[in-house]
């Protein structure tokens, strides 16, 4: 099973026989594969049906729920990781999610598109209209990005609330690093990866 890039730099931090919850996790492609590779456990949070169909049919652990209601069901410090990837744009809570993933989980590993993207701002500039790009490319008005950020907001906000960066990567949309992006990163990277935790 090959993995798009991404997936694989999260794959690369998630140790064997961890304890995973994926929130968000679509088909389970990364659940799946990290069953088969790394011997994980854990469950996968999915609202459309279709994709928890097709993790039921891969043998992935798969739980109907909304995110923006919460992980209440979860207690604290139940898994190793908490992931979520490009989802916590399309949450009405953003932020207590992110402190639930913290609560559940002893890491988080946060995916999202860099609003501050360079083309991003060009649009916004000189077109005075939201952006449409490879990454985000949804009219404002059919989006499911309700809460965009840029990777300076999501540094901020981890700062406010004293949740330390373990790792960064930041990609470009074919999740490959590039030169441009390690150095300027809030400029040229269009899609941002994080390990975080609360020391």
């Amino acid at each position: 099973m090959t993995l798009r890039a991404d997936l694989e730099i999260i794959h690369d931090w998630i140790t064997p026989r961890a304890k995973v919850l994926d929130l968000g996790c679509g088909d389970g492609t990364l659940l799946a594969h990290l069953q088969q590779r790394h011997n994980v456990s854990g469950y996968g949070l999915e609202i459309d049906e279709k994709n928890i169909a097709t993790c039921i049919r891969a043998g992935v652990n798969v739980i109907h729920t909304d995110l923006d209601a919460g992980l209440a069901d979860f207690e604290a410090d139940t898994f190793d990781y908490v992931i979520m990837t490009q989802t916590l744009q399309a949450m009405h809570f953003p932020e207590r999610l992110l402190d639930e993933m913290l609560r559940v989980g002893r890491q988080g590993i946060v995916t999202f598109p860099n609003f501050g993207h360079w083309p991003n701002r060009i649009q916004l500039a000189l077109g005075g209209h939201m952006p449409v790009t490879r990454t985000l490319p949804s009219e404002w008005y059919d989006t499911p990005n309700i809460h965009l950020c840029t990777i300076a907001d999501f540094e901020r906000l981890c700062e406010q609330k004293g949740i330390e960066i373990l790792e960064r990567s930041v990609v470009n949309r074919k999740h490959n690093k590039t030169l441009l992006a390690s150095k300027l990163p809030n400029l040229f990277g269009e899609i941002a990866l994080y390990r975080i935790h609360h020391p």
